[in-house]
């Protein structure tokens, strides 16, 4: 028998980083990482997070890019439990490119609120001289980001993770988003 809250409660999966661009060092997180994927994974939910712990440097996110609800971006000291011994040099750029960017340098502990339709990015750890936590949140049912094309236009990209589909067991989630349709179990 189902309990009448059953589908509030989510205990997180152990997930290893698989998306690494050609060249470049997996080694950069520590593994496994944690991910909340909004309602994929609760049915209602408007909120994205991940739990990362970075322990070397690494190019993130090299592309600006815009979201349609509000992002926030925090960094704090890995070295738990004191979340202030922070040591690494961030590079992180809000704004659009050639308008109105600004380069910010991360070296303590930060949070960072990027609003609905603001660019940013990249995101870059520069240095990284102890571990450094790092949560990034959207308030959406599945987390995506808008790109500017060089026709002028803009495309629209879903990630939801290396997750099984909810609706298809055997295969991966390719972010159809049918499953934020249904009341799924």
């Amino acid at each position: 028998m189902s309990r009448k809250y059953e589908k509030l409660v989510f205990e997180f999966p152990h997930e290893y980083n698989k998306l690494v661009a050609l060249g470049d060092d997996p080694g950069f997180i520590l593994s496994p990482q944690a991910y909340f994927r909004g309602a994929t994974q609760i049915p209602g939910s408007k909120f994205n997070v991940g739990f990362q712990i970075f322990v070397k440097p690494f190019f993130i996110d090299r592309i600006p890019h815009r979201h349609e609800v509000d992002e926030y971006l925090v960094f704090l000291g890995g070295s738990f439990p004191n979340l202030f011994d922070f040591d690494a040099d961030i590079e992180f750029t809000i704004g659009k490119p050639g308008v109105d960017a600004e380069v910010f340098h991360i070296d303590r502990p930060t949070i960072i609120r990027i609003p609905a339709g603001v660019y940013h990015c990249p995101l870059n750890f520069k240095r990284v001289g102890k571990p450094i936590f790092f949560q990034a949140a959207v308030m959406q049912d599945m987390f995506n980001s808008i790109y500017d094309t060089e026709d002028g236009g803009t495309k629209q990209l879903w990630y939801n993770g290396p997750l099984p589909c909810k609706l298809n067991p055997d295969k991966s989630c390719d972010c159809c988003r049918n499953c934020i349709e249904n009341d799924w179990r």
